[in-house]
């Protein structure tokens, strides 16, 4: 029983706190794309470096990717 009251208050606790963050959510990836993610390629970088190889470019394509890209 206690168990169960426990679930109940942390399902409550949650729906809660996503109603009190509702509008936060929505302001923060208004237009689709999430604000704190930029894209890849070198043109997106604030410091973009000299040189830039396909193998380099394969990777940022690929993060956070777990898997290496093939062009190793």
């Amino acid at each position: 029983m206690g168990l169960i009251k426990l679930a109940a208050a942390g399902a409550v606790g949650y729906a809660l706190y996503k109603y009190a963050n509702k509008e936060k959510l929505e302001a923060a990836f208004a237009g689709g794309e999430r604000p704190d993610v930029r894209g890849s390629g070198p043109e997106h970088m604030t410091h973009p470096p000299k040189s830039w190889s396909k193998t380099d470019e394969a990777i940022d394509e690929s993060f956070p990717a777990s898997d290496p890209p093939s062009t190793y």
